[in-house]
């Protein structure tokens, strides 16, 4: 990477140039840290120690909180590091790490709810032969490609984007290393237009996983509205729904992200739409799966309370009571 010299740092998009406002973005941002920590860590550990979420779906979404959680360490503690001790900066190996684990995880993670929402086709619409195309291999081996996608996608993009001459200042319009932002700052015309021709294979493949989940969600609704029972098609519902908020949240935002009509793109709007899918999105996750789904909430009820109950009956606790 010839840049690292010429260019030994980039400055990244301050949320505030107050210093009693960067505080707040600094204690919002560990608010919303602790809370997206806690909500996935109780999805590890109950679909970890919970055989009845020893399911397909508890695995892919065992592996979609560990992306959640990545998306949330790679950009959120460099935005709390900034904001705490007033500073802009980021170095430039550090945007090149920063930039490839979010494309990492993000990519990841679009390749976990397009499996996820294979997993509902076939429960639903196939569910005779679940256990043939969804088996305990059959998993290990989606999920490994989805993994095994996104580091591929990831490393493609980075080498490619840093590899580009960088001559149009340091200053990076997001508050997080981002591919289109650090375009902007290209003076490789050929460079520039390879990369775009990547972003462009992207957005394709992506649209392709969009028209999946559409053609799959209509026959998944048409399944489930000749389900006789309105109890049957009530439990169908409730499976389906919490995916499909997860997918329209993360790939509306994805879209209108880089898809935008450059007339509204201000450093505002893309500021609130990258948070969405870059803070928000893995935030909102875990409660979007666990609000209808009543074997997880089970489960972590059960491993809140007996963490709870273990911490008072232990020795050292001062609410133990001696028996």
């Amino acid at each position: 990477m010839s840049n690292s010299s010429s260019m030994p740092q980039f400055l990244l998009l301050a949320f505030a140039d107050r210093r009693e406002l960067q505080l707040v973005h600094f204690w919002l941002f560990l608010a919303i840290s602790l809370a997206a920590l806690l909500a996935n860590g109780l999805i590890l550990s109950a679909v970890a120690c919970d055989h009845h979420l020893h399911t397909p779906m508890g695995f892919f979404l065992l592996n979609l909180s560990l992306t959640d959680l990545g998306c949330m360490c790679t950009t959120v503690p460099k935005a709390m590091h900034n904001s705490l001790w007033d500073t802009t900066t980021i170095s430039y190996m550090g945007c090149a790490a920063q930039l490839f684990f979010f494309a990492f995880f993000i990519s990841a993670e679009f390749s976990l709810v397009t499996i996820m929402c294979y997993d509902r086709y076939v429960a639903i619409c196939k569910p005779l032969h679940y256990g043939t195309l969804l088996g305990s291999r059959a998993c290990a081996h989606m999920a490994a490609a989805a993994w095994a996608t996104g580091f591929l996608y990831s490393l493609l993009h980075t080498a490619n984007t840093f590899s580009l001459p960088l001559g149009q200042g340091n200053a990076l319009g997001q508050f997080f290393c981002e591919i289109p932002h650090i375009l902007k700052l290209s003076c490789s015309h050929s460079g520039y237009l390879r990369e775009i021709g990547l972003i462009v294979v992207s957005i394709c493949l992506i649209f392709g996983g969009f028209v999946f989940f559409v053609f799959s969600y209509v026959q998944i609704f048409r399944a489930v509205l000749r389900i006789p029972s309105q109890q049957g098609r009530h439990k169908a519902f409730s499976t389906c729904l919490p995916h499909l908020a997860v997918v329209s949240l993360f790939i509306s935002t994805l879209f209108f992200a880089h898809l935008k009509p450059p007339s509204i793109s201000s450093p505002s709007l893309d500021l609130i739409v990258s948070l969405m899918y870059s803070v928000v999105s893995p935030t909102l996750n875990p409660l979007i799966y666990s609000l209808r789904n009543q074997e997880l909430k089970d489960a972590m009820r059960k491993l809140i309370t007996g963490c709870f109950s273990e911490a008072i009956n232990s020795p050292s606790s001062p609410c133990y009571v001696p028996h």
